[in-house]
């Protein structure tokens, strides 16, 4: 696993689906959820893709990361999920981990770290080798700028038009 301050070189196909995933999130984005995207990827294929919608939903379990999981699973009608990729723009929460981990993701990339709720590397580190009987390959900081740039201006928004309101 790596952390933030051990981040390996991302490959051109990494960029290519955090670049998708990006997108993704800008679509939800313009839904007026979070703005966090995730694409589930095998063998250069795209399984699933989607973004937030918590707030929409009225579901606080549909983050990207269970919509990308849900959707594959089912699409392959198999809940495990062996030999995949997932790239999310933002550091899954304990809960993403935990669905990671029972899906058998083998492979999480994501973009930025969440310093409150992350679970990889920031708050929480659940993805450790030897702590649960599923190991999972991390990169971290995957276009990380782009990704906390976009959530940044998202919740500055949020603020102004709570503010005038409220």
């Amino acid at each position: 696993m790596s952390s933030d301050d051990d981040v390996a070189p991302s490959s051109v196909e990494d960029q290519r689906w955090m670049d998708r995933a990006l997108t993704l999130a800008r679509q939800g984005e313009a839904a007026g959820e979070v703005p966090v995207g995730a694409v589930l990827v095998k063998d250069g294929e795209e399984l699933a893709a989607g973004w937030n919608h918590p707030l929409g939903a009225h579901d606080p379990t549909l983050h990207a990361e269970i919509h990308v999981i849900r959707e594959a699973a089912r699409r392959l009608s198999n809940y495990r999920l062996p030999g995949t990729t997932l790239y999310v723009t933002l550091e899954p929460c304990v809960m993403c981990v935990g669905a990671l981990i029972h899906a058998r993701i083998a492979r999480l990339v994501y973009a930025a770290p969440e310093p409150k709720t992350g679970a990889v590397t920031s708050r929480f580190q659940l993805l450790e080798p030897g702590l649960h009987n599923h190991t999972i390959e991390v990169l971290g900081g995957v276009r990380a700028d782009e990704s906390a740039e976009l959530l940044k201006r998202f919740f500055m928004a949020r603020r102004r038009r709570c503010r005038s309101q409220c």
